[in-house]
C-alpha cells in the first residue's frame, strides 16, 4: 500500500477511536479495558479514567506471543489473572477503533471465558 493509503487508514481508525471513547469511561471498580494491536504483538491495559491511572497491563512481547487469535487467547488468560488478583471482576471493553473481528473478538471472548464480565 502506498503511504497515502496507510495515512488514510490510520486517520479513519483514530476517528473511530475518538467516537468510541466519547461514549465509554472506566472507574476503579469497572475499568476501561483498552487493546492495541500491531502487526507483531498485542498490548492490553485496564484504565481508571477518573484517576487517569493504569490498574493492570499485559504485554504480548513479554509473553512471547504473536498477534493472532491464539496469541490473543493466551494474553487474555494472563490479563484475566492479573485483574482477578486486583479484585476486578468486570470492565468496559475499548476496542480502540479496531473492528470487533478476528484478534480483537478472540481476546474479548477469551476474557469472558476467564471470568471477566464485559
Amino acid at each position: 500500500m502506498t503511504a497515502k493509503v496507510l495515512k488514510r487508514k490510520l486517520a479513519l481508525r483514530i476517528k473511530r477511536k475518538r467516537r468510541i471513547r466519547g461514549k465509554i469511561s472506566g472507574v476503579a471498580s469497572c475499568p476501561r479495558i483498552s487493546i492495541f494491536k500491531s502487526n507483531r504483538t498485542i498490548y492490553v491495559q485496564a484504565i481508571d479514567d477518573v484517576k487517569a491511572v493504569t490498574l493492570a497491563a499485559s504485554d504480548g512481547r513479554k509473553l512471547g506471543i504473536k498477534a493472532n487469535k491464539d496469541g490473543a487467547v493466551v494474553l487474555a488468560k494472563d490479563f484475566a489473572k492479573k485483574l482477578s488478583d486486583k479484585g476486578i471482576k468486570e470492565g468496559v471493553f475499548d476496542r480502540n477503533g479496531y473492528l470487533y473481528h478476528g484478534v480483537v473478538a478472540a481476546f474479548a471472548d477469551a476474557l469472558r471465558e476467564n471470568g471477566i464480565k464485559l
